[in-house]
């Protein structure tokens, strides 16, 4: 349910609250391996480059050979990925403090969660 009401946030956008958890992943100092992407999210590696052949179609992510490594691919937020998450961070933030303020105690749930990872 939650995803669901974070999907019509992002709908003006162009976003999934999934794809928002993926741009969230890549915004790093760093490009990351998929594999670490997939770790992060907890995906497997299909499920993951699935998930980025939209955002790959739509400029948004770009695939790189890593340099290190050649046959490994480094995932590259590119300038609009950088645009679109700025756009839609602003929207998660004032809707999770609108989530926090309807919550009796959200620093004990936020424990209670890190405890169950």
């Amino acid at each position: 349910m939650l995803a669901r009401h974070f999907d019509g946030l992002f709908r003006p956008l162009g976003l999934t609250s999934g794809q928002f958890s993926l741009l969230m992943a890549l915004n790093r100092p760093e490009p990351p391996s998929i594999g670490a992407v997939a770790d992060l999210l907890a995906m497997d590696r299909t499920t993951l480059t699935a998930a980025l052949k939209p955002l790959e179609r739509d400029g948004i992510v770009e695939l790189k050979v890593d340099p290190a490594d050649r046959r490994s691919r480094r995932l590259v937020l590119t300038a609009a990925g950088h645009r679109l998450l700025a756009s839609a961070l602003p929207i998660w933030k004032r809707e999770h403090g609108k989530i926090e303020a309807l919550l009796d105690d959200a620093d004990a749930l936020r424990t209670g969660l890190r405890a169950l990872a």
